[in-house]
């Protein structure tokens, strides 16, 4: 198989994701993924767009915000690239802020590629000094 990528601006459906996390809203932004679609982030395997949603959730609410810049952005048609930087800081204050790099990939679903069918990606590291 043989892909070609093309780098462009990040698509509206991802800023939208990133900012219902950053603004811990988790609404309408998640709706770029199927119903059935799943996301595998570091260890996690959550099935379908509302476990994906719930558990991002639950993620954010350990006690941080998070903001999302994107650095790069490659189409390649059904496969999606992002890469970018993640500003953690403690809710608390009781740490400093941390920058984490994140490499992601998005499968695009076959029978509708404006959604994700499968997410796979890594962010790290991801603990407070």
């Amino acid at each position: 198989m043989q892909l070609v990528f093309t780098k462009r601006e990040p698509p509206q459906w991802l800023l939208d994701m990133w900012k219902e996390i950053d603004d811990k809203t988790f609404g309408k932004g998640f709706d770029c993924f199927t119903p059935d679609a799943i996301c595998n982030l570091g260890v996690a395997d959550w099935k379908g767009r509302e476990a994906i949603r719930a558990n991002l959730k639950a993620f954010i609410d350990t006690g941080f915000t998070a903001r999302h810049y994107v650095t790069e952005y490659w189409d390649g048609g059904g496969l999606k690239i992002f890469r970018g930087i993640v500003d953690m800081t403690p809710d608390d204050g009781a740490g400093s802020t941390i920058h984490p790099t994140m490499t992601h990939f998005f499968y695009m679903d076959e029978a509708d590629a404006t959604k994700v069918r499968h997410w796979i990606g890594a962010v790290g590291p991801t603990s407070f000094g």
